[in-house]
């Protein structure tokens, strides 16, 4: 449970890093996403988990 919490704050600490250094391109990409179809959101986002979870596999296993 630990090192799920500190997984989190991880994600926070780089979300702050990305929207606080970078605004307005943050803006501009969020209006962007409307304009991208859900199946493709969720091919990356499926990407993205495959990716997440490879990493910890490497790392933890």
């Amino acid at each position: 449970m630990q090192d799920f919490i500190v997984a989190i704050g991880l994600v926070l600490v780089i979300e702050g890093l990305v929207y606080g250094g970078f605004p307005v391109q943050m803006k501009r990409l969020a209006a962007q996403m409307a304009d991208i179809p859900e199946s493709v959101l969720r091919v990356f986002g499926l990407v993205a988990v495959a990716i997440g979870v490879g990493i910890v596999w490497l790392i933890r296993g």
